[in-house]
């Protein structure tokens, strides 16, 4: 067991971040507005992206939420998401019930995320050219300005999956035409289609589909108590008389035990493949260096590293990486002391 590092699983629950998608009008933000009104939740913050049903659903019988303003710019919706999430931490660490997240909707995150990526294309300048010879000319988006959009939409699944409490997000859905591999449809033939970046049922802990003339149904659930096992459990329908409060604190037995969903996100680095094996002693000093506040802790751990250097603990390649990553760090701490 040398070198192994392991902890026992907890077992205990964490706060979801619930899927409720659905066609137009199927009652997607109605279940959210009344999960406010449970006695078991805390505040409840309304971030409304393109749907405009923050003010109408107050008037839902007991709904308490607070809308949150932003601008509509990504800059301004992640400042209020980040402030919302301090404050669910402020809360869990209190005691009190736990803070809501509604974001209605995704569907509108993604557009927003697509019409950035496609702003950015038309200022390039094959772009430029190509629309001064036709100003109807078809913008087309490269693949980095696509994996920029990724990437903040990541950042923003990131901190919804580790909120401190309960988050819900909507999204619109419906039937479309099936696509072959070159996106072309494929005659007769539907697919269902959540309508937002592709990878937000993967990311939900719940995900739920509403329709106007059908049951809810759990189409996919991350739980022990509740789970849906894909290729073999069929979409189940929820009760009748379900609640999103039933859902959290019965179906998937969330309480006094739950907390923020733990992600180790990995990291990409840009080291040598050279480096693929270190050793035990080379990453417990890259450890020590990446946990240090001040430039004098670094020159300790400097120090550590030439004396397994010169001890043969560590190869000459593994002490060059680990001198680069701390003069890297000495400069990220020298610019915030001098800031």
């Amino acid at each position: 067991m040398t070198g192994i590092r392991t902890r026992q699983p907890t077992g205990r629950v964490p706060w979801p971040l619930i899927l409720v998608e659905g066609a137009e009008k199927s009652g997607k933000s109605w279940a959210a507005a009344t999960l406010s009104a449970s006695e078991k939740v805390g505040q409840t913050y309304w971030i409304d992206l393109g749907e405009g049903a923050a003010d109408e659903y107050g008037a839902v019988p007991g709904a308490r939420y607070l809308v949150v303003e932003h601008d509509g710019t990504w800059a301004s919706i992640m400042g209020q998401i980040r402030a919302v999430r301090d404050e669910a931490a402020r809360a869990a660490q209190a005691g009190e019930p736990p803070v809501v997240l509604v974001i209605d909707s995704m569907t509108a995150e993604w557009e927003l995320l697509k019409d950035w990526a496609a702003n950015r294309a038309r200022t390039s300048a094959v772009n430029q050219k190509r629309l001064k010879e036709d100003p109807n000319a078809e913008v087309s988006v490269p693949m980095n300005l696509w994996n920029d959009a990724t990437a903040r939409h990541r950042r923003l699944m990131t901190t919804l999956m580790t909120f401190p409490g309960i988050v819900v997000v909507t999204a619109r859905g419906k039937e479309v035409a099936a696509m072959d591999a070159k996106g072309s449809p494929i005659p007769g033939t539907r697919e269902y289609k959540v309508e937002g970046h592709k990878t937000l049922p993967f990311d939900a802990t719940v995900w739920i589909r509403l329709a106007r003339d059908a049951d809810a149904r759990v189409i996919g659930a991350r739980s022990v108590h509740a789970g849906v096992r894909p290729g073999r459990d069929a979409a189940k329908p929820l009760p009748q008389d379900w609640t999103l409060e039933w859902l959290v604190f019965e179906g998937l037995k969330c309480g006094d035990g739950s907390h923020a969903r733990q992600l180790t996100q990995p990291k990409a680095g840009a080291e040598s493949p050279e480096l693929d094996e270190l050793s035990e002693i080379a990453v417990e000093l890259l450890g020590r260096a990446e946990d240090t506040a001040t430039t004098e802790q670094l020159t300790t751990v400097w120090k550590a590293t030439g004396g397994a250097l010169k001890a043969g603990q560590i190869s000459q390649a593994e002490a060059d990486h680990i001198a680069r990553r701390i003069k890297t760090l000495a400069d990220e701490l020298g610019a915030g002391e001098a800031a």
